[in-house]
């Protein structure tokens, strides 16, 4: 198995943690907030399900299929964690259709919001375009 598609799998298990983090006791506070930082909704969870799929399909089909996801995915949610910097809401869930903008803030909370998908972009990304050694 390739490096890329090794990195598939670990995007397929940190995307159902994230699915799963409003359902694990404790983490969220008493506004519904994870880790007391950003809320998740059912569609922000049904997201992460099914990139977690995308990334576990992927890893077993080849290894030019987990290029294309991680700089795919990478890409999508880069942006979406830049977008969110800017506007204190993402794109993938259709946040910003529904809510105003807030305008660009580099307050803590809104880094630390917006850092889950800035990090897991960035990486994926970085991965799809530079860490390819083949099949």
């Amino acid at each position: 198995m390739t490096l890329l598609r090794k990195i598939c799998l670990f995007y397929t298990v940190a995307l159902l943690v994230a699915a799963s983090l409003n359902y694990i006791p404790g983490l969220t506070d008493e506004n519904g907030l994870a880790f007391g930082i950003f809320a998740l909704d059912p569609f922000d969870d049904a997201l992460h399900v099914v990139s977690a799929l995308w990334a576990l399909s992927a890893a077993l089909i080849s290894h030019r299929a987990a290029k294309i996801f991680l700089v795919i995915f990478g890409a999508l949610y880069l942006a979406d964690g830049i977008f969110g910097i800017f506007t204190a809401y993402g794109f993938l869930d259709l946040a910003i259709f529904s809510n105003p903008s807030e305008g660009f803030s580099l307050s803590v909370p809104r880094i630390l919001a917006n850092l889950p998908h800035i990090g897991l972009g960035g990486f994926a990304l970085f991965a799809g375009l530079k860490l390819d050694r083949g099949a």
